[in-house]
């Protein structure tokens, strides 16, 4: 049984939720959003929220209970609060600058770095020497997929640490070469 899907997913106040067959459409102070339930789920709505349930026993059913639960918790999450990854660049003369709907990267190539931003995703660059990212919308899966892109372009190296982190994410430190 999962442990996740048993639990019902609540509505709060100022969000408005429909069902409409499999479809869960979320409306919220943020935006709006939908998801549709796969066909291995039942999907009930009450006064309190939603509640899920496996239609059978089958490993399929099981392992995407969990998920459809968890899912349709992100989108009144993100309609209501929203979603943010922070990123920190690190390294001497290592950059990020916004350029209409682009991000400027310096990070240690020839060339600066190009990376267009997709709709329902806004980015903020920020600190002292425009070290700090950060990417919020209310689409979690978009919002960590444009992180993990940005990141991708320098990911930080073991011996100096140099790139592109996650904030507060630890770097093993490797020792360099000895005479």
């Amino acid at each position: 049984m999962s442990r996740i899907g048993k639990q019902p997913v609540p509505v709060p106040a100022g969000v408005t939720a429909a069902l409409e067959g499999q479809t869960v459409k979320v409306k919220g102070p943020k935006g709006e959003l939908s998801f549709v339930v796969p066909s291995e789920i039942n999907i009930e709505q009450s006064d309190d929220g939603f509640k899920l349930t496996p239609v059978s026993t089958s490993r399929t059913a099981r392992s995407m209970w969990g998920m459809s639960r968890t899912q349709v918790s992100n989108l009144i999450e993100g309609v209501s609060h929203g979603f943010t990854k922070t990123l920190e660049i690190k390294g001497v003369g290592y950059r990020a600058a916004l350029k209409g709907k682009n991000l400027q990267l310096t990070v240690g190539y020839s060339h600066e770095v190009i990376h267009p931003l997709p709709e329902g995703v806004k980015v903020e660059v920020s600190g002292a020497k425009q070290e700090i990212i950060k990417v919020s919308g209310i689409d979690k899966q978009l919002v960590g997929q444009v992180a993990a892109d940005i990141r991708q372009y320098r990911k930080p190296e073991p011996y100096q640490g140099k790139g592109i982190r996650y904030q507060g994410e630890y770097i093993f430190r490797k020792e360099g070469k000895k005479k």
